[in-house]
Protein backbone atom coordinates (compact mmCIF):
# COMPACT_ATOMS: atom_id res chain seq x y z
CA UNK A 1 0.00 0.00 0.00
CA UNK A 2 2.89 2.00 0.90
CA UNK A 3 4.46 1.83 -2.78
CA UNK A 4 1.20 2.77 -4.27
CA UNK A 5 0.48 5.38 -2.13
CA UNK A 6 4.00 7.48 -3.30
CA UNK A 7 3.27 6.29 -6.72
CA UNK A 8 -0.05 8.03 -6.59
CA UNK A 9 1.55 10.88 -4.44
CA UNK A 10 4.22 11.23 -7.38
CA UNK A 11 2.22 10.99 -10.42
CA UNK A 12 -0.89 13.50 -9.01
CA UNK A 13 2.54 16.12 -8.14
CA UNK A 14 3.90 16.05 -11.69
CA UNK A 15 0.67 16.39 -13.20
CA UNK A 16 -0.42 19.47 -11.42
CA UNK A 17 -3.10 18.57 -9.81
CA UNK A 18 -4.44 19.27 -6.24
CA UNK A 19 -4.97 17.06 -3.51
CA UNK A 20 -5.49 16.17 -0.18
CA UNK A 21 -3.74 13.82 2.21
CA UNK A 22 -6.32 12.53 4.99
CA UNK A 23 -4.53 10.69 8.03
CA UNK A 24 -6.19 9.08 11.16
CA UNK A 25 -4.47 10.42 14.29
CA UNK A 26 -6.61 9.50 16.98
CA UNK A 27 -9.38 6.54 17.68
CA UNK A 28 -11.49 6.22 20.67
CA UNK A 29 -13.70 3.58 20.86
CA UNK A 30 -14.44 1.46 18.25
CA UNK A 31 -13.37 2.08 13.81
CA UNK A 32 -12.93 0.35 11.20
CA UNK A 33 -9.68 2.30 10.75
CA UNK A 34 -6.52 2.60 12.79
CA UNK A 35 -4.23 5.16 13.25
CA UNK A 36 -1.78 6.30 10.55
CA UNK A 37 -4.42 4.54 7.69
CA UNK A 38 -4.56 7.22 4.69
CA UNK A 39 -6.40 8.60 2.09
CA UNK A 40 -5.73 10.16 -1.18
CA UNK A 41 -8.54 12.98 -1.71
CA UNK A 42 -9.27 15.02 -4.90
CA UNK A 43 -10.58 18.51 -5.29
CA UNK A 44 -14.15 16.90 -6.48
CA UNK A 45 -13.75 15.14 -3.14
CA UNK A 46 -13.64 11.50 -4.54
CA UNK A 47 -11.12 8.83 -2.75
CA UNK A 48 -8.48 8.12 -5.17
CA UNK A 49 -6.71 5.77 -2.54
CA UNK A 50 -7.19 4.58 0.90
CA UNK A 51 -8.91 4.52 3.56
CA UNK A 52 -9.65 6.20 6.81
CA UNK A 53 -13.38 4.28 7.72
CA UNK A 54 -16.75 3.29 6.49
CA UNK A 55 -19.82 5.24 5.84
CA UNK A 56 -19.68 6.46 9.51
CA UNK A 57 -16.71 8.89 8.72
CA UNK A 58 -15.67 8.79 4.85
CA UNK A 59 -18.44 11.52 3.89
CA UNK A 60 -17.38 13.59 6.53
CA UNK A 61 -13.26 13.55 5.66
CA UNK A 62 -14.28 13.85 2.18
CA UNK A 63 -16.11 16.99 2.12
CA UNK A 64 -13.60 18.25 4.53
CA UNK A 65 -10.94 17.00 2.38
CA UNK A 66 -12.83 19.47 -0.47
CA UNK A 67 -13.49 22.10 1.70
CA UNK A 68 -9.01 22.16 3.03
CA UNK A 69 -8.20 22.00 -0.85
CA UNK A 70 -10.15 25.30 -1.89
CA UNK A 71 -8.92 27.38 1.08
CA UNK A 72 -5.66 25.83 1.45
CA UNK A 73 -5.28 25.89 4.65
CA UNK A 74 -4.94 21.79 6.86
CA UNK A 75 -7.19 20.80 9.64
CA UNK A 76 -8.01 18.62 12.18
CA UNK A 77 -11.52 17.07 11.82
CA UNK A 78 -13.17 15.62 14.79
CA UNK A 79 -15.74 12.26 14.02
CA UNK A 80 -18.12 11.89 16.66
CA UNK A 81 -19.20 8.04 15.66
CA UNK A 82 -21.76 8.00 17.93
CA UNK A 83 -23.49 11.13 16.98
CA UNK A 84 -26.36 10.75 13.86
CA UNK A 85 -27.24 14.02 14.17
CA UNK A 86 -23.82 14.85 12.99
CA UNK A 87 -24.90 13.41 9.80
CA UNK A 88 -22.08 10.47 9.35
CA UNK A 89 -24.82 8.01 8.81
CA UNK A 90 -25.50 4.96 11.04
CA UNK A 91 -23.52 4.88 14.49
CA UNK A 92 -20.46 3.14 15.06
CA UNK A 93 -19.68 4.39 18.56
CA UNK A 94 -16.54 6.22 19.33
CA UNK A 95 -14.28 9.45 18.28
CA UNK A 96 -12.15 9.56 15.35
CA UNK A 97 -9.87 12.48 14.71
CA UNK A 98 -8.06 12.64 11.07
CA UNK A 99 -5.63 15.10 10.18
CA UNK A 100 -6.42 16.64 6.70
CA UNK A 101 -3.16 18.24 4.73
CA UNK A 102 -3.80 19.97 0.92
CA UNK A 103 -1.38 19.82 -1.58
CA UNK A 104 -1.86 22.56 -3.57
CA UNK A 105 0.67 22.90 -6.81
CA UNK A 106 2.89 26.19 -6.36
CA UNK A 107 0.51 29.66 -7.92
CA UNK A 108 1.77 30.81 -11.08
CA UNK A 109 3.47 34.09 -11.85
CA UNK A 110 3.16 35.03 -15.86
CA UNK A 111 5.28 37.77 -16.87
CA UNK A 112 4.58 39.22 -20.72
CA UNK A 113 7.97 41.07 -21.48
CA UNK A 114 11.53 41.11 -21.14
CA UNK A 115 14.25 43.91 -19.15
CA UNK A 116 15.43 44.60 -16.24
CA UNK A 117 11.92 45.07 -14.25
CA UNK A 118 10.64 41.35 -15.88
CA UNK A 119 13.60 39.73 -14.87
CA UNK A 120 13.98 41.29 -10.92
CA UNK A 121 10.20 39.94 -11.03
CA UNK A 122 10.84 36.47 -12.40
CA UNK A 123 13.59 35.99 -9.54
CA UNK A 124 11.10 37.42 -6.48
CA UNK A 125 8.23 35.06 -8.13
CA UNK A 126 10.61 31.95 -7.53
CA UNK A 127 11.54 33.05 -4.38
CA UNK A 128 8.25 33.63 -2.85
CA UNK A 129 7.17 30.13 -4.39
CA UNK A 130 5.98 30.58 -7.29
CA UNK A 131 6.34 28.84 -11.10
CA UNK A 132 7.39 31.42 -13.44
CA UNK A 133 6.43 32.21 -16.88
CA UNK A 134 7.74 34.59 -18.83
CA UNK A 135 6.14 34.96 -22.43
CA UNK A 136 8.19 37.09 -24.72
CA UNK A 137 9.52 37.05 -28.10
CA UNK A 138 12.69 38.98 -26.40
CA UNK A 139 13.14 36.65 -23.33
CA UNK A 140 15.90 34.03 -23.40
CA UNK A 141 16.72 31.35 -20.68
CA UNK A 142 19.92 33.28 -20.07
CA UNK A 143 18.09 36.34 -18.87
CA UNK A 144 15.70 34.26 -16.57
CA UNK A 145 17.42 31.38 -15.05
CA UNK A 146 14.85 31.05 -12.45
CA UNK A 147 11.99 30.86 -14.35
CA UNK A 148 10.21 27.46 -15.20
CA UNK A 149 9.63 27.96 -18.74
CA UNK A 150 10.41 30.83 -20.89
CA UNK A 151 8.20 30.89 -23.92
CA UNK A 152 9.54 32.76 -26.99
CA UNK A 153 6.19 32.55 -28.81
CA UNK A 154 5.35 35.51 -26.36
CA UNK A 155 1.94 35.90 -24.29
CA UNK A 156 -0.51 35.11 -26.51
CA UNK A 157 0.88 31.77 -27.37
CA UNK A 158 -1.75 28.64 -26.55
CA UNK A 159 1.66 27.26 -24.59
CA UNK A 160 0.83 27.79 -21.83
CA UNK A 161 -2.58 27.88 -19.62
CA UNK A 162 -4.16 30.60 -17.66
CA UNK A 163 -6.98 30.54 -14.55
CA UNK A 164 -7.54 31.38 -10.94
CA UNK A 165 -4.25 30.59 -9.74
CA UNK A 166 -2.72 32.60 -12.09
CA UNK A 167 -1.22 36.02 -11.88
CA UNK A 168 -0.39 38.21 -14.80
CA UNK A 169 1.94 41.49 -15.00
CA UNK A 170 2.02 42.77 -18.59
CA UNK A 171 5.56 44.22 -18.75
CA UNK A 172 6.10 44.36 -22.83
CA UNK A 173 5.43 48.39 -23.22
CA UNK A 174 4.43 47.87 -27.30
CA UNK A 175 1.06 47.92 -29.27
CA UNK A 176 -0.02 44.16 -28.16
CA UNK A 177 -0.36 44.86 -24.49
CA UNK A 178 -4.33 45.22 -24.47
CA UNK A 179 -4.31 42.00 -25.84
CA UNK A 180 -2.29 40.39 -23.54
CA UNK A 181 -4.74 41.75 -20.57
CA UNK A 182 -7.97 40.78 -22.68
CA UNK A 183 -7.16 37.43 -22.46
CA UNK A 184 -5.86 37.68 -18.64
CA UNK A 185 -9.26 38.93 -17.73
CA UNK A 186 -11.08 36.70 -20.34
CA UNK A 187 -9.13 33.47 -18.48
CA UNK A 188 -10.30 34.44 -15.04
CA UNK A 189 -6.61 34.96 -14.09
CA UNK A 190 -6.04 36.11 -9.84
CA UNK A 191 -4.32 39.13 -10.44
CA UNK A 192 -3.39 41.15 -13.97
CA UNK A 193 -1.37 44.43 -13.91
CA UNK A 194 0.00 46.44 -16.39
CA UNK A 195 3.61 48.28 -16.08
CA UNK A 196 2.90 51.82 -17.78
CA UNK A 197 2.50 55.49 -16.68
CA UNK A 198 -0.85 56.49 -15.80
CA UNK A 199 -1.40 57.81 -19.49
CA UNK A 200 -0.31 54.98 -21.30
CA UNK A 201 -2.36 53.10 -18.95
CA UNK A 202 -5.79 54.55 -19.87
CA UNK A 203 -4.76 54.10 -23.63
CA UNK A 204 -4.35 50.15 -23.19
CA UNK A 205 -8.20 51.05 -21.51
CA UNK A 206 -9.50 52.58 -24.58
CA UNK A 207 -7.75 49.84 -26.77
CA UNK A 208 -9.73 47.56 -24.47
CA UNK A 209 -12.98 49.13 -24.91
CA UNK A 210 -12.80 49.12 -28.65
CA UNK A 211 -12.66 45.36 -28.50
CA UNK A 212 -15.08 44.85 -25.97
CA UNK A 213 -13.65 45.04 -22.71
CA UNK A 214 -15.84 47.87 -20.97
CA UNK A 215 -15.33 49.20 -17.75
CA UNK A 216 -17.54 46.99 -16.04
CA UNK A 217 -14.85 44.08 -17.21
CA UNK A 218 -11.90 45.97 -16.36
CA UNK A 219 -13.58 46.97 -12.68
CA UNK A 220 -14.71 43.15 -12.04
CA UNK A 221 -11.36 42.34 -13.25
CA UNK A 222 -9.72 44.54 -11.01
CA UNK A 223 -6.83 45.70 -13.51
CA UNK A 224 -3.89 47.47 -11.72
CA UNK A 225 -2.46 49.86 -13.94
CA UNK A 226 -0.22 51.24 -13.14
CA UNK A 227 0.85 47.97 -11.28
CA UNK A 228 2.77 47.81 -7.93
CA UNK A 229 1.77 49.50 -4.53
CA UNK A 230 3.16 52.60 -3.84
CA UNK A 231 6.62 52.46 -2.14
CA UNK A 232 8.43 55.19 -3.79
CA UNK A 233 9.98 53.03 -6.08
CA UNK A 234 12.46 54.60 -9.05
CA UNK A 235 14.52 51.77 -10.31
CA UNK A 236 13.72 48.43 -11.91
CA UNK A 237 14.52 46.39 -8.97
CA UNK A 238 12.00 48.92 -6.87
CA UNK A 239 9.28 48.78 -9.10
CA UNK A 240 9.67 44.84 -9.41
CA UNK A 241 9.31 44.46 -5.64
CA UNK A 242 6.49 47.07 -5.63
CA UNK A 243 4.59 44.62 -8.24
CA UNK A 244 5.36 41.54 -6.41
CA UNK A 245 4.36 43.32 -3.11
CA UNK A 246 0.85 43.30 -4.37
CA UNK A 247 0.72 40.26 -5.87
CA UNK A 248 1.55 38.72 -2.14
CA UNK A 249 -1.31 41.48 -1.15
CA UNK A 250 -3.87 40.27 -3.19
CA UNK A 251 -2.58 36.21 -2.72
CA UNK A 252 -2.78 36.47 0.71
CA UNK A 253 -5.65 38.91 1.65
CA UNK A 254 -3.45 42.00 2.97
CA UNK A 255 -4.41 44.95 4.30
CA UNK A 256 -1.22 47.18 2.43
CA UNK A 257 -0.88 49.05 5.76
CA UNK A 258 2.68 48.70 7.53
CA UNK A 259 2.91 46.57 10.38
CA UNK A 260 2.51 48.83 12.95
CA UNK A 261 -0.23 49.74 11.59
CA UNK A 262 -1.67 46.40 11.67
CA UNK A 263 -0.96 45.76 14.61
CA UNK A 264 -2.41 48.85 15.93
CA UNK A 265 -5.59 47.94 14.77
CA UNK A 266 -5.88 44.30 15.66
CA UNK A 267 -5.07 46.05 19.43
CA UNK A 268 -1.88 43.84 20.08
CA UNK A 269 0.21 46.31 19.73
CA UNK A 270 4.00 45.11 20.69
CA UNK A 271 6.21 48.04 22.51
CA UNK A 272 9.70 46.96 21.74
CA UNK A 273 12.49 48.05 24.77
Amino acid sequence: MHQEIFSTLNELSSRGTPFAIATVIEIEGSGSAKPGSKAIIDADARVLLGWVGGGCVENVVRQEAMESIRDGRPRIVSVDLTDEVFGVGMPCGGMMKVYIDPILPPPRLVIAGHGRIAETLAVFGEIAGFSVTVADSGATSEAFPTASRVVSAGFNSTEFPIGPDTYVVVATQHKADHLSIKKAIEAGAAYIALVASRTRAQLVFDYLAAGGIDEGRLAQANVRAPAGLDIGAETPEEIALSIMSEIVLVRRGGSGRTMLEAKEMSGSRTVLE
